[in-house]
């Protein structure tokens, strides 16, 4: 394990601003959590569309690999639904990442976007609904929607086995993932992606007619929308230059717009990538890529040294996809299949990740610089931002200073909402965190679908330590070890 200092080892603020500036990092940072009543920026509303939205804080997107084989809701499922309406945040930003056809699982238990689960989704909605309804009294003032998405190069809809279907042969991902170079099998043709347009739509469809407010098209964390981005040796219409890059994503959005003129479009986007790191329970290190320099498949990375950021396409991308009516953005980056310490920065890896590189506190405020940066460039648009849960006992503390100063409009849980559902609430509420349920990273959230085994928190979540699964998440870990 690294030799960081943990987030738990700060003992107050004075010490976690001591080791930002030890780090060398600009981080707004308050010195202590506000209440909704003593005027915290987290607790003003912002406008999305037709939608005046309670507060800012956002619930991201969180697949359990726990529906159904058929797509279905399943107990565990819903629960993590009815946690979302109990949190007290406002924005639910897609809830579950549905796919919007079979083959496009990320894992056989995945939520399915498709008419065989047209009343799994409704349950999922009445049940966030219902919770919130108990808890707070109204969802006036509740913006929910469904994201919707197809998995690409790491479709596993059968098994733990990859069923690829990718945008192009790269010449990382195919050996790191096991894609023969020359099977143009798995490589979605023209007349293909139309086919899959036509799903995109019918499932937004499908999601409004059950109450959704809006269907979030995801182009982030190396999934087929946003593998489609950096597609430069892809020929014909969806690949090559920028405007073929981005055509998939585009069409998808204005056809939904067309068709379903009353249902927002949001699009969560990785804002940039990096080149794939290692499989190694060693001190992470990325592929060897000086070869393919200038380095053109990454989208946001510098070309001529693509571990750092270029957001001249992905901030040209935002001024067009805000032009095309998308109503906010939620900023990612990168992918957890293949280089997870910037996209999830955390002292613990996953069992198919490698030591952090660097203090994750880097990985953090690289992506909240870089969010800052897409607001400065589209400041009429709602940005929600990501990547804060490694921030730990302080992530209320930076939350409220970065909306406060206009780095961002909205903050977004992830991890943190699988062991502390309630953090928003309880913050708004009475300014305090119970810090026995603050999620420490340990990844095991990551590690269990890794496994085959459903996600969740199973070190802080008595839920989930109880179930038979957690003794299969030790396993997988002493393997580790071993």
């Amino acid at each position: 394990m690294s030799n960081y200092p943990k987030i738990a080892q700060l003992k107050d603020v004075a010490a976690f601003r001591a080791r930002l500036l030890e780090l060398g990092l600009e981080l707004p940072c308050d010195d202590t959590i506000l209440t909704a009543a003593a005027g915290s920026p987290l607790a003003e509303p912002v406008q999305i569309g037709s939608v005046r939205v309670g507060n800012r804080w956002c619930i991201h997107p969180m697949e359990g690999w726990d529906a159904e084989r058929d797509g279905s809701p399943s107990e565990h499922t819903l629960r993590r639904w009815r946690h979302f309406g109990l949190s007290g945040a406002k924005l639910i930003w897609g809830g579950e990442a549905a796919a919007v056809q079979d083959d496009g699982r990320a894992n056989p238990h995945q939520t399915l976007a498709t008419e065989t689960n047209r009343d799994g989704l409704k349950r999922l909605l009445d049940e966030l609904l219902e919770a919130h309804h108990q808890h707070f009294g109204t969802t006036d003032d509740l913006l929910v929607g469904l994201q919707l998405t197809h998995s690409g190069r790491f479709c596993r809809p059968n098994t733990k086995q990859l069923e690829p279907r990718i945008a192009y042969h790269h010449p990382l991902l195919d050996p790191k993932f096991g894609i023969e170079p020359g099977d143009n099998s798995v490589v979605w043709t023209d007349d293909e992606l139309e086919r899959l347009i036509d799903r995109y739509v019918e499932s937004a469809g499908r999601a409004r007619d059950v109450g959704y407010r809006f269907v979030d098209v995801k182009a982030c964390h190396g999934y087929l929308l946003h593998e489609f981005l950096s597609a430069t040796p892809r020929t014909g219409k969806y690949g090559g230059d920028f405007d073929g890059r981005t055509r998939l994503l585009r069409t998808i959005i204005a056809r939904i717009r067309q068709v379903y003129p009353d249902l927002m479009v949001l699009v969560r986007l990785s804002i940039f990538d990096i080149p794939p790191y290692q499989t190694s329970r060693e001190v992470g290190r990325p592929m060897a890529f000086e070869h393919l320099l200038p380095y053109q498949i990454a989208f946001g990375a510098d070309p001529t040294n693509p571990l750092a950021m270029n957001l001249d396409e992905p901030i040209r991308l935002l001024k067009l996809l805000r032009d095309d009516g998308v109503a906010a953005f939620n900023i990612s980056c990168g992918s957890p299949y293949y280089n997870p310490h910037i996209q999830r920065p955390a002292i613990f890896p996953p069992s198919d990740g490698y030591q952090p590189p660097e203090d994750p506190l880097v990985g953090v405020v690289r992506q909240i610089h870089a969010t800052r940066a897409c607001k400065a460039a589209v400041p009429e648009v709602p940005i929600v931002g990501s990547g804060y849960s490694y921030l730990q006992d302080y992530l209320p503390h930076v939350a409220q200073a970065v909306v406060r100063e206009g780095w961002v409009d909205l903050v977004g849980l992830g991890r943190v909402v699988l062991s502390y559902p309630d953090l928003p609430h309880d913050t708004l509420s009475n300014g305090v965190l119970e810090r026995k349920k603050v999620c420490r990273t340990f990844s095991d959230c990551t590690t269990a679908p890794r496994g085959g085994v459903i996600s969740g928190c199973y070190p802080l979540d008595p839920y989930y330590k109880a179930l038979p699964e957690a003794a299969k998440v030790k396993e997988l870990k002493a393997a580790l070890r071993d």
